[in-house]
C-alpha cells in the first residue's frame, strides 16, 4: 500500500479532527460549527481561496499551482444523521438525537487531509476545488450548491466523490461505471376513512384495512409492472393511526421511499403509486392522498474518470485492493447533481475492523480512522495524477 508518508505523519492530527467533528454533529442545513471548522483548517493550510454561502453552509477551498487551466473538484459531505449514538466511545455525539453514523465526518476529515497535503506540497499544474458539502441526507445539499453557481463559479473538468463502506476490508476501493447508486423518492400516504368503534366496523370505513390492501398492492408495481431485469423496489417504512385497542381511527398515514436506476422507471413507479393508492382507497369507500417527493436522481460513473479514480486507487492500495462492485446499490447519493452537471466519478473506501462491524446508518456505527489516510492520500494521488506537471 502506497499511503503518501507525508499525510501518514499526520495521521494521529487527523484522527483529533475526525473525533471532534463526530462528537459534534449536526443535521443538514445545520452544518454551521462544523463549515467553520473547515474554513479555519483551510486558513491554516494557506490555501489560496476560500469560498463560502453556496447551500448556506458550503465551503470550497482552492489551491492553485503552476501555470496550467485545467481543474478537478474534490467533493466530501459534512451532515450527520437524526439518531440517537449508542457507541459509547469517548467521542460519542454530545449532541442528543444527532449523530454521524453515515461517516460524514470521516469524508470531511480525508478531503481536509488531502487539502494539508495539497497546500504544503502543491506538486501539481493546475486548480484543485475542495467541496465541502453541507445537507448529503435530506436536503440535497449537492443540488443546492449546484443551482448556488458552483460550476459556474468553480470552473473545473471533472468532480469526484468518495464513500466509506464498512462491509469492505480496511484500505481496499470499489469502483463501477454506469449506475452505481439508484433514484430516491421519498412519499407520504394518508388514508382517511370514518372511524368507529371495533365492535362495530360496518358503521364506519377502517383506514387500516385500506391501508393493508395498499401495502400489499404497492408491491406488484416492481413485481408485475417493471422488466425485471430494470429494478426498482417500493418500501413502506411507517404506518401512523389510532391510538386504542377497540376504536377504528379516521385516519391512517404512511411513509416509505422507492428507487430506481432509470428515469422511465421512476415515472412508472409514481404513475403506478397514484393509480393504486387512489383506486383501492375509493373501492372501500375511504379516500387518499398521495405526495410522491424525487430526491435525487441516480449516481452514475463516467467512464473515463473512472478510470482515472481506479488508476489512483491502484496507485495508493494496489490493485489486488481495487475491485469493480458486482452491482449497483439501491442506497442513494445527491453526488448525482454533480455528476448530471459535470465528468466525474464516486467510489467506495473499505473500512472494515471486523466480519461483524455496524452498518452505516447504525447506532453503533463509528468511521475507522486507520483508513483517514488512504483516503486523504486517494484524493491527493488523484490530483498528481490529473494534473502532472507536463
Amino acid at each position: 500500500m502506497a499511503v503518501i508518508n507525508r499525510i501518514t505523519s499526520f495521521h494521529e492530527e487527523m484522527t483529533g479532527w475526525r473525533q471532534d467533528l463526530h462528537a459534534h454533529p449536526e443535521l443538514s442545513m445545520h452544518e454551521s460549527r462544523t463549515a467553520a471548522m473547515v474554513k479555519e483548517k483551510l486558513e491554516a493550510f494557506g490555501v489560496d481561496e476560500i469560498i463560502t454561502g453556496m447551500a448556506k453552509h458550503g465551503v470550497v477551498g482552492v489551491i492553485r499551482a503552476g501555470t496550467s487551466d485545467r481543474a478537478i473538484g474534490l467533493r466530501a459531505d459534512m451532515d450527520a444523521l437524526p439518531m440517537q449514538e449508542e457507541t459509547g466511545l469517548p467521542w460519542a455525539s454530545r449532541n442528543p438525537g444527532v449523530m454521524h453514523a453515515c461517516g460524514h465526518d470521516g469524508h470531511t476529515t480525508m478531503l481536509l487531509g488531502a487539502a494539508k497535503y495539497l497546500a504544503e506540497t502543491r506538486n501539481f499544474d493546475g486548480t484543485v476545488y475542495l467541496i465541502f458539502q453541507p445537507a448529503e441526507e435530506f436536503e440535497c445539499g449537492a443540488e443546492k450548491m449546484v443551482q448556488d453557481g458552483l460550476f459556474r463559479t468553480c470552473k473545473m473538468d471533472q468532480v469526484y466523490g468518495l464513500h466509506n463502506w464498512p462491509q469492505m476490508k480496511a484500505g481496499s476501493f470499489l469502483w463501477r461505471t454506469g449506475p452505481v447508486m439508484a433514484a430516491v423518492a421519498f412519499f407520504d400516504i394518508a388514508i382517511t376513512g370514518r372511524g368507529s368503534h371495533g365492535a362495530f366496523p360496518h358503521e364506519g370505513v377502517d383506514p387500516v384495512v385500506v391501508s393493508a390492501q395498499i401495502i400489499t398492492a404497492l408491491q406488484t408495481i416492481i413485481s408485475r409492472g417493471i422488466e425485471p431485469i430494470q429494478g426498482g423496489v417500493v418500501s413502506i417504512g411507517s404506518i401512523h393511526g389510532g391510538d386504542a385497542h377497540n376504536i377504528l381511527p379516521e385516519r391512517i398515514v404512511m411513509k416509505g421511499t422507492a428507487r430506481w436506476f432509470k428515469p422511465e422507471v421512476g415515472d412508472r413507479i409514481e404513475t403506478g403509486m397514484n393509480r393504486l393508492v387512489h383506486g383501492i382507497a375509493e373501492s372501500f369507500g375511504a379516500s387518499a392522498a398521495l405526495t410522491f417527493r424525487r430526491h435525487c436522481p441516480a449516481t452514475v460513473n463516467d467512464p473515463e474518470a473512472t478510470r482515472f479514480a481506479v488508476a489512483a486507487a491502484d496507485a495508493v492500495s494496489g490493485a489486488d485492493n481495487v475491485k469493480e462492485l458486482p452491482a449497483p446499490t439501491m442506497g442513494g447519493e445527491d453526488f448525482a447533481f454533480m455528476l448530471n452537471a459535470k465528468q466525474g466519478a464516486y467510489l467506495m473506501l473499505g473500512g472494515a475492523r471486523g466480519s461483524d462491524d455496524p452498518l452505516l446508518h447504525h447506532p453503533k456505527y463509528d468511521f475507522n480512522d486507520d483508513v483517514l489516510p488512504v483516503g486523504a492520500s486517494w484524493w491527493a494521488t488523484l490530483v498528481e495524477q490529473q494534473l502532472a506537471r507536463r
